[in-house]
């Protein structure tokens, strides 16, 4: 039986709700009137200067109404619908106009016959009356028959004057027959037709396509049009990266976004023959409240689609992240607390986008509550053996409520449910979703602070394997938010940056999932230190889960987010259960959270002075073990391919370091002990060699140089020195796999800005130094090494090398001016224009016993490194070494350096000085790079 019309669905969707006044839209009977009237006047019988008159007054009320929506819009930046309403009006009338002007003035028909007659149809996006200002026009053009010689002559002057206008326009030109056969076969075009609008024409053409479509399509096949439209959902999904978070996300296409909406009006009104998403509450499908949300959401997504569309000119749909500055400044967002307006335009964002999610689930439960026999499998259903326990019932292979009232009389039970998820393996069923999402108001002061609820809650990250399905489940459904308030300000926080790929909510989630998959035993060949520590170092797994959950709950205020997260976990760690002692480790874990990483990737840990100073602040192998752990899940929560060998090279470094320091003193860790060792060392590997050979080898370097470099980069040097010519410059290029990188070694004479020409010759070939060590012999060389990658931040690939080492040759020799080189080349792209990295300027004279420590934190662009070196090394700075971190488009420069005479910048002044050639020389370069 076809569901009958909904009452109302005859009604004009365009009656009401709009943005302006339609007379200030467009008037289509005046436009109508003048084109015919001045086409009586002046060219009657000329089809192409009618045409011409028709196009020149549409162009104009197109661009008049446009113009009035634009600024109606702009004053009004929320009112996305009533936009998108007046849109489709203005679409409209310019459409009845051409049809009007193609069928009175071009090719009028005095006495039609029955097959010639045609009716014009909006479909799709148009024929929903949702238009965003650079959206598609498509048309359905109906006839009775087969199309006449008439009607195709009209169809195609009104194309003409469309496409005239500038319009995009999608037609087809069908029969009721062809639309029937067209529409069974293909689901886009079923799609496309379930959202058929009469525009104008012979409308009784129009009532026979929609009752015949109800009658001999959808009213049979409601079921394969639902799976139909799952799997499409399922494959956008894939396309779009498969996250929510995804941080520059798809408005339309992405998770969460506007086609997800539009899926469950689909599916909606195909199977209960709504008229408006409004009538999804009289179906059944969704509650007032849940209703209320979904317009939210979509009134939400609408006006970011629409301003988009506006500020790009084009059809554009992804949020980039110089579009979500502008558009969030469109929206009336404010910069405030010590965020940025677009950080929190974007978190708005993100929570609309999670409530679509929330919805899509709750839609999907009572489709499958109707149509369990036929379709079982529309949520992903999978069956377990274990028993359910008492007050949980197994609803098509998920766990349902079997008593909503007795299982709320109990509010445990709200967190009850996820660890029951967990034990059995199963899915929680969305009625029972639907139930804990409108009952979060129990999460009250009591429960937060009672003992068997902080127990339930650690024991979800504890004792099962996989706590980041439940936590990510709770963080969806509001739980984790409405548990622990604190983290409910970080819950689809964006952080503006190219670094992180997730909100801080899911990087955190993210980050403990790393940590179980570590104990899972799923990461030993990646992560073998860690894995090690967790089996064999009695690590405290509570401390460990507990400080990853806390980490980043700083995030979001004007404060040092690691101080202020370390104040909050003081407070959240006893309530959650843990002891004085373990809450003490906690909230030192989240206080120096980012110390491992920050000495690892931006201090040269070949200084003992370096590994000292780490050694001092942690204290104890136990600190160590849990922040070296922390360290690595927080890095590889960041996204995909931030961690590398490279890092995993420098942390498994310091940890091995400090060990030693821990167990055998820090006194251990000083120059002579690793000079003797580096010796010793390269005495086994060069044992072939003449013994005089050896001994000048042994003699001719600096304590520094001994100290930093492995064996086998001293062997290197030691070939390439031997009988080095005055003149002669030798490079020796090989791939460093340990350090995911490329070993650049360089030998030739001595002089001052070595350092700076290597710098730029490096630059000139687009390699990215990422670590670079330079020493002078106490016989006149400098021996310097770069590790480099390419752009793709991985190590050259070995057939290139060779042309690698010749174009560096020739810009040593001064064929090639790097600085003149670089001019164009450093240019910012336009989708990180926008992030703010404010430069800062650090002088450090305690971090190294015999170096200042020289740390430039500021925007990456390839000719930075040069720039920077080429400042230094005019202010007769010599730099020993660079290490450089860079953290998506921001980057950290680190150089140990001297004065002209060997000695510290341990004068103000001095300081103050070079401090501003150094700004005023990355000023410069930001100028060249905008141009």
């Amino acid at each position: 039986m076809v569901p009958a019309p909904e009452a109302g669905a005859g009604q004009d969707p365009l009656s009401q709700g709009l943005i302006l006044p339609r007379p200030r839209i467009i008037d289509p009977e005046a436009l109508t009137s003048a084109i015919l009237a001045e086409i009586d006047a002046t060219s009657p019988g000329d089809p192409r200067a009618a045409r011409a008159i028709a196009v020149r007054h549409m162009t104009e009320a197109k661009a008049t109404g446009n113009r009035a929506l634009s600024e109606a819009f702009e004053a009004r930046p929320r009112e996305a619908r009533s936009l998108i309403r007046a849109l489709a009006v203005l679409t409209d009338g310019l459409v009845t106009t051409a049809l009007r002007v193609a069928c009175d003035r071009l090719h009028p028909l005095p006495n039609p016959t029955e097959s010639e007659r045609i009716a014009v149809l909006a479909v799709g996006g148009y024929g929903r009356a949702e238009m965003a200002p650079q959206s598609d026009v498509d048309l359905l053009f109906l006839t009775p028959w087969k199309i006449t010689p008439w009607a195709e002559m009209v169809i195609e002057s009104m194309l003409y004057m469309l496409w005239d206008l500038r319009l995009k326009v999608g037609h087809a030109s069908r029969t009721v027959r062809d639309c029937i056969r067209m529409a069974r076969e293909d689901i886009t075009i079923r799609t496309a037709l379930l959202e058929h609008r009469f525009l104008a024409g012979y409308a009784p053409l129009a009532e026979d396509l929609g009752e015949r479509l109800w009658d001999e399509l959808f009213s049979a096949t409601g079921a394969q049009f639902i799976e139909a439209k799952l799997e499409e959902r399922a494959q956008r999904h894939r396309r779009q990266g498969g996250q929510r978070y995804v941080l520059e996300p798809n408005v339309k296409e992405g998770k969460g976004g506007l086609r997800d909406l539009q899926t469950l009006y689909w599916i909606g009104k195909y199977l209960n023959r709504v008229a408006s998403p409004a009538g999804l509450v009289a179906a059944g499908l969704l509650t007032r409240e849940e209703f209320e949300t979904f317009e939210r959401a979509e009134g939400f997504l609408w006006a970011a689609r629409c301003h988009l569309h506006y500020l790009t000119g084009r059809a554009t749909d992804a949020l980039t992240f110089d579009m979500q500055v502008e558009v969030a400044a469109r929206m009336g967002y404010q910069d405030a607390r010590g965020r940025r307006a677009v950080e929190i335009f974007m978190q708005d964002y993100f929570r609309h986008a999670t409530r679509v999610g929330e919805l899509t689930r709750v839609f999907l439960a009572q489709l499958e509550a109707r149509h369990a026999k036929s379709e079982p499998s529309l949520l992903g259903i999978f069956r377990r053996k274990k028993r359910l326990k008492p007050g949980y019932r197994l609803l098509n292979g998920r766990i349902d409520i079997a008593d909503p009232r007795a299982f709320l009389a109990d509010k445990l039970n709200l967190l009850r449910i996820f660890e029951e998820a967990l034990r059995t393996g199963l899915l929680i069923h969305p009625a029972a979703m639907r139930i804990i999402a409108a009952n979060l108001h129990l999460f009250d002061e009591d429960m937060q602070h009672d003992r068997e609820a902080n127990r339930i809650f650690l024991d979800l990250m504890l004792k099962h394997g996989n706590p980041e399905r439940a936590l990510r489940r709770m963080n969806e459904l509001g739980v984790l938010g409405a548990f622990i308030p604190e983290f409910e300000r970080i819950v689809a926080m964006m952080q503006f940056n190219v670094y992180h790929h997730f909100t801080v909510d899911e990087h955190t989630i993210q980050c403990i999932s790393t940590l179980a998959q570590i104990e899972r035993g799923e990461l030993d060949e990646e992560l073998p230190l860690s894995r090690r520590i967790l089996t064999e170092g009695g690590v405290n797994r509570r401390v460990l889960y507990v400080a990853l959950l806390l980490h980043d709950i700083g995030k979001g205020r004007p404060e040092d987010h690691a101080i202020l997260g370390a104040q909050i976990a003081r407070r959240v760690a006893p309530r959650l259960g843990l002891n004085a002692d373990e809450a003490e480790t906690v909230e030192w874990l989240v206080r120096y959270h980012l110390l491992m990483s920050d000495m690892a990737q931006k201090r040269d840990i070949g200084d003992p002075r370096t590994v000292r100073d780490f050694a001092k602040l942690v204290k104890s192998k136990k600190r160590l073990d849990l922040l070296t752990v922390l360290t690595v899940c927080d890095i590889r929560g960041v996204g995909p391919g931030t961690w590398n060998n490279w890092k995993a090279q420098l942390i498994r470094k310091l940890y091995r370091e400090t060990v030693t320091a821990l167990d055998a003193g820090l006194e251990t860790l000083n120059r002579e002990n690793r000079e003797d060792e580096a010796k010793r060392a390269l005495r086994e590997a060069l044992e072939d060699w003449d013994q005089k050979d050896l001994r000048t080898e042994l003699a001719r370097h600096y304590a520094p140089y001994w100290q930093a470099l492995p064996t086998a980069t001293h062997s290197v040097f030691a070939r390439m020195l031997k009988g080095l010519g005055a003149d002669e410059i030798r490079i020796d290029l090989d791939p460093d796999p340990d350090r995911d990188a490329t070993r650049a070694c360089f030998a030739l004479a001595d002089h001052p800005g070595i350092f700076s020409r290597l710098s730029g010759a490096l630059a000139l070939v687009g390699a990215n130094v990422v670590d670079a060590r330079t020493y002078t012999t106490k016989d006149g060389y400098a021996t310097a090494v770069f590790w480099v990658q390419d752009a793709e931040g991985s190590p050259y690939e070995i057939a290139r090398l060779p042309r690698l080492s010749t174009m560096i040759d020739k810009t040593l020799k001064g064929e090639v001016v790097a600085r003149d080189a670089l001019a164009g080349r450093d240019k910012v792209r336009k989708r990180e224009s926008q992030f703010r990295f404010p430069t800062h300027v650090a002088f450090d004279n305690d971090g190294s016993d015999i170096y200042t420590i020289i740390e430039v934190d500021t925007r990456d662009r390839p000719g930075l490194l040069y720039d920077l070196t080429r400042t230094l090394a005019a202010n007769n700075i010599y730099i020993a070494s660079a290490v450089i971190a860079t953290f998506g488009a921001q980057v950290v420069d680190t150089f140990y350096v001297k004065d002209m005479f060997g000695l510290k910048l341990y004068q103000k002044t001095r300081q103050e000085t070079l401090e501003k050639k150094l700004r005023q020389a990355i000023l410069d370069g930001v100028e060249r790079a905008l141009k």
